[in-house]
Formats: C-alpha cells, structure tokens, sequence
C-alpha cells in the first residue's frame, strides 16, 4: 500500500512535523528522505529492507558510493544528498559549538565529534584546539589508523597545538566497534599525551571516546 494511502497519524512525515523528528524510527527517517519507494514496496518497506541489509542505519549513512549507489531505489543523486545533508549537520553542530563563549559543557562537544567521528570506518585520532578562555580555535583529525588502532605521536600533537596557539585542547578518537570504553592502551596514552603537553603549557581538559550511544568522557569516569 501507498504511503499516502496510510492514515495521515501514521505517515512519517506527518508524524514528524506533528511529533518532531525525535519520534521517528530510523525506517521512518530514512523513508522521508528516500521520498518513494520501488515497485511493490513503500518508502518505509524499502528504507527498512536497505537498513536491514546494510546492518544498520548508521552502517548505510558510512557506506561508500559504490555499495550505496548499486542498491535499488538509491544511486549517485541520493549519495550525494546525502552526504550534502550529514556534512550541513556537521556544520550546523560546529556553529553551535563555536558560538559558545567558552565550553562549559561537554554536550555540545559530545554533539559535534559524535556527527565527526561516528562514521569513520577505521579508527581516527583528532584534536580539539581551545583558547586561553576555552574557546575553539579548531579541531582537527591528525591520525588514521585500521580498523581498530591508529598510532599517535605526541610530538605531532604538540606541533598543531602549538601551531595553533593553543592554550588547551580536548582530545577524541572512534571505536569502529561501536563500544566506547577505552583500552588500557588509551588509558597510557591519554596520560602520555598530557604529561607531554604540560610541558609547553597545553593543558588536555578531557579525553572524548565515540562508538555508540553518547561518547564517553574521561574525565567523567575520574581517568583524566
């Protein structure tokens, strides 16, 4: 059946603007910006079809052009709508976080390397570089590694932040796997990093960890 055969509570559009975008399932999103289906299917039974098939919502939003575009109601013209629409995302949560007189709150730094990080297939190494009033000056992904390590040298670190002028920076990197817990091995190197970076008078104000869910805070399990 037509979705706009569907009574109107439960088209996902309507459903939207009448209940706001949070109330959606991830089926429903993806219908609204599918916009119709194929032959034989609904939007809501295709989008649902492609996040069974690809694992996961977030799993199709990463996939490459290639595996996204040979798919049955999808092609180059979505790839490319949809990553103009995650990259306004990224953008819209930047602004956000930039316009913030200083961060006094991880939740707009949670919000912006969640839509930054969570995608990445492989594991990345970024920085977030504050002024002397915690405010950002910028952030920056400086190392890439496979699918479950990236190397991280300290000098390296050292160099943007002082390149930047950088009186501190938060600093962040992806689980592929989805949990956010850090390893022993992050554990070291968070500590590393801080020791090494007190001594050109950059503090690390905290150590932000995404894989599902909301990204982990160092300093708020007492590890920083």
């Amino acid at each position: 059946m037509s979705i706009q055969n569907w009574p109107v509570a439960e088209r996902p559009r309507e459903k939207l603007l009448r209940q706001g975008a949070a109330s959606l399932s991830d089926a429903e999103l993806l219908a609204i910006f599918l916009r119709t289906g194929v032959p034989g299917k609904s939007a809501v039974d295709l989008a649902r079809e492609l996040i069974s098939r690809f694992g996961g919502l977030r799993e199709l939003v990463a996939a490459d052009q290639v595996a996204f575009s040979e798919q049955a109601g999808l092609g180059p013209a979505k790839f490319a709508q949809l990553q103009a629409v995650m990259e306004m995302g990224r953008r819209h949560l930047a602004e956000q976080l930039y316009k913030e007189p200083s961060l006094e709150s991880p939740a707009a730094v949670r919000d912006y390397l969640k839509a930054v990080l969570r995608h990445e297939a492989r594991e990345v190494f970024g920085c977030l570089f504050l002024d002397t009033k915690h405010r950002p000056l910028g952030f920056e992904i400086l190392f890439q590694g496979s699918i479950d390590s990236a190397s991280v040298y300290p000098r390296e670190v050292i160099k943007r932040a002082l390149a930047r002028n950088a009186a501190a920076l938060i600093l962040a990197h992806n689980h592929p796997s989805g949990n956010p817990q850090p390893s022993q091995a992050d554990r070291v190197l968070t500590q590393r990093l801080k020791e090494s970076l007190e001594y050109v008078e950059v503090r690390v104000l905290d150590h932000f960890i995404v894989g599902e869910g909301e990204p982990l805070s160092m300093v708020e399990y007492g590890w920083l």
